[in-house]
């Protein structure tokens, strides 16, 4: 148990890849790795989709909101929240005509197929980042892959029912390096007993404290405090506003509609 969580520790995003490709055996292992995680029902409502070809991974280092580093990373991981095959499925078996003898209603993936889809395509990938540190190998989440849907569903060949929900890039560490664990909010304002608590002015105060100490007073963004500058560099980004448009295109095929 230690060992496991010394590995949890001493995980950190690397940005930075040895210039080495993943070896045949080592992933072999982080997707048997991935295909063993929790799943809801045991459905495995995801898929995984493996990039090592050099020109989807410059084109994804363009459309993630534009960061070089992607494109260096010697595998990258596309975790998709996925129930295509199992409507795909339900129709090969005559789900609609077995539903209508039945008096059930047939109807497309809803909102509650998506959320729980999405469930098992993060828990599938932060099995795989756990995995990956184990073996010394690195890893870096990627929310952008949310963005640019249209671009990105034909990149990819996505059919109606997969969404990207999340992306990873792995490579194994530099010799060099030297991981910088950053330090995270105290447990005691994250975890409740029993009941949700909202935190009063005074645990906010000292909840972000250390992030009113570091972030830089010479920002772009003109904001005086941690709070501003956070805002200002995401939810107020343009990438933000991209990821709420690409999600709401997306969200129109998750309506529960006739099929």
């Amino acid at each position: 148990m230690n060992e496991v969580l010394n590995v949890i520790k001493r995980r950190t995003s690397l940005r930075r890849y040895k210039n080495a490709p993943i070896s045949e055996v080592d992933l072999d292992n982080l997707l048997q790795a991935a295909v063993k995680a929790p799943t809801a029902g045991n459905m495995m409502l995801y898929s995984i989709l493996v990039i090592e070809e050099q020109n989807t991974k410059d084109i994804l280092s363009r459309t993630c909101d534009n960061q070089p580093f992607i494109a260096t990373a010697p595998l990258v991981m596309v975790f998709l929240a996925d129930i295509q095959r199992w409507f795909d499925y339900y129709q090969l078996q005559g789900v609609k005509e077995f539903s209508t003898r039945k008096g059930l209603k047939f109807k497309g993936p809803d909102l509650g197929d998506l959320f729980i889809s999405v469930s098992d395509a993060l828990i599938a990938a932060q099995t795989v980042v756990i995995a990956a540190e184990s073996l010394d190998i690195g890893s870096c989440y990627i929310g952008d892959i949310m963005e640019n849907y249209e671009t990105h569903k034909e990149l990819l060949d996505l059919p109606k029912f997969a969404f990207p929900i999340g992306m990873l890039c792995l490579g194994y560490y530099p010799k060099d390096y030297e991981p910088q664990v950053r330090p995270r909010f105290d447990r005691e304002y994250i975890v409740f007993d029993e009941k949700y608590r909202s935190l009063d002015e005074g645990e906010l105060r000292k909840m972000f404290a250390e992030r009113e100490t570091a972030f830089p007073r010479d920002n772009k963004f003109g904001a005086a405090n941690a709070a501003q500058f956070m805002y200002a560099r995401k939810q107020g980004a343009e990438f933000a506003k991209e990821m709420h448009r690409s999600i709401e295109q997306a969200l129109k095929n998750w309506q529960g509609m006739d099929i």
